[in-house]
């Protein structure tokens, strides 16, 4: 579970989907603690500070004759941060379509998956959305260990999942919009999408964006990509033919002769995309499925130590 190129073959020999994220999120906590960088700390909430006024009930007496200082037991049912994780589970998130590569819509859930182990962790509460033309999956926000398992029982079927004969398309926008009626307590947004919404509806998904962003709710965009592939257009020079994953449309090119203006259009989406999250105060980051977890757990603590 480095920082190394992902192969699913050997992620797939850890087990369970709940064992891939202990050791995820485990691996994670002790890069931190060995890093040189001073004053980062991951503190978990099994305990809490003792605030005078408070009830001494729930002091942790063996930790104070450990440390000298009034730590309160935090439950089960105590909740600090509301975090609803959205997957956008279109065709495109399937890609690539090669058996032994990790694509978009794994690295996504092994993502979450993660994510919901250091929510746990924390006592927080986590909800799953699942969504391509139409919510497909929602679940509400809980911190139990049962919800867990739910989660994890939904992402798993997601990474063994094949794309479906009859292609999604996506519809970021009506989701969004969705999700943003529907937390009703401010939240903690999590979204894993390539963002590949039809050219003619940008401003409508922009739109949305700035939906959750009026409702109170703190934003994370995770943008789900290919890098070499999806960005930088790196493909042999000779002939290939490319499918479109929501239309089916086929197209027979030499990418040499197309990579240039390929390459600068994307350059311009993910230009305007992140213009657009700087301007809603939302937290961009580039999420390519070649690296590791590190992109992702870090700027979530990063977020969860300047909101609480």
């Amino acid at each position: 579970m480095s920082e190394k190129t992902i192969d699913k073959s050997q992620i797939e020999l850890f087990g369970s989907l709940e064992f891939i994220a202990k050791q995820v999120v485990e691996g994670f906590i002790t890069g931190l603690h060995k890093s040189p960088l001073h004053g980062f700390s991951v503190e978990f909430a099994e305990h809490k500070l003792y605030n005078a006024g408070e009830s001494i009930k729930f002091i942790d007496w063996k930790l104070y004759g450990r440390t000298e200082k009034l730590f309160t037991k935090k439950y089960e049912e105590e909740t600090n941060l509301r975090c609803q994780i959205v997957i956008d589970n279109s065709s495109s998130m399937y890609f690539p379509f090669e058996e032994k590569k990790l694509n978009k819509i794994s690295f996504s859930a092994y993502s979450a998956a993660a994510l919901i182990q250091m929510l746990k962790k924390q006592r927080d509460a986590f909800g799953l959305t699942l969504f391509s033309e139409t919510t497909e999956e929602e679940t509400p926000c809980k911190s139990t260990t049962t919800h867990q398992k739910l989660l994890y029982n939904i992402l798993e079927k997601l990474i063994q999942s094949n794309q479906d004969k009859n292609l999604k398309k996506t519809s970021t926008t009506k989701a969004l919009h969705q999700i943003a009626e529907k937390l009703h307590k401010r939240s903690l947004v999590i979204i894993f999408s390539d963002m590949f919404e039809n050219i003619g509806k940008k401003e409508e998904m922009y739109e949305s964006l700035q939906h959750l962003r009026h409702n109170k709710h703190e934003v994370i965009l995770f943008h789900v990509v290919d890098k070499s592939k999806e960005i930088e257009f790196e493909f042999e020079n000779r002939p290939y033919k490319f499918i479109d994953s929501e239309s089916g449309k086929e197209l027979k090119i030499n990418p040499s002769e197309v990579k240039e203006n390929y390459v600068q259009s994307m350059k311009d989406f993910e230009n305007e995309l992140k213009m657009k999250c700087f301007q809603y105060k939302i937290d961009f980051v580039e999420a390519d499925i070649n690296k590791g977890y590190y992109q992702i757990l870090h700027p979530y603590l990063l977020k969860r130590q300047n909101l609480y």
